[in-house]
């Protein structure tokens, strides 16, 4: 089964089990892919596009988290939590930072010290397994060490 066969059936499971945040973040996941279909003029995404969408889903929640967050809008940043749970049950594992660290030292190993050019081949490698926040500290790191 497929990542995109696997939300339509989860869609579904909560539809049936009247699982309200489940299902507005489900609806509201395939909105999107079918936004990102659409613009893609594809009949069906490859896995790497969904998860795209995914990461990119769950960054707008964190975003509205952290702005309730300082805020103090608790009831407001629950359901946001809320949401990236569900979320983040369709990505993949996620590299830890001595993985990303090894690969940041082959980059760097191969010559490569311009900050641009060890993100962009640093993301090409993780390939959505590790949060790009983290992975532009550890190269900021490794750069200025």
């Amino acid at each position: 089964m497929n990542l995109q066969e696997k939300i339509d059936q989860d869609l579904k499971e909560a539809l049936k089990n009247r699982e309200e945040v489940r299902l507005g973040t489900l609806r509201m996941l395939k909105s999107s892919l079918k936004n990102k279909q659409i613009e893609l003029k594809q009949d069906e995404l490859p896995e790497k596009e969904i998860i795209s969408v995914i990461q990119k889903e769950l960054k707008k929640r964190k975003d509205a988290a952290d702005s309730y967050k300082q805020a103090g809008r608790d009831e407001l940043l629950a359901k946001e939590e809320a949401e990236m749970d569900v979320l983040n049950a369709y990505l993949p594992e996620m590299m830890s930072e001595d993985e990303i660290k090894k690969i940041i030292d082959e980059i760097v190993a191969q010559g490569q010290d311009n900050f641009g050019l060890v993100m962009k081949e640093t993301m090409t490698k993780v390939q959505g397994q590790a949060d790009g926040q983290i992975v532009q500290r550890l190269v900021k790191e490794k750069l200025e060490s």
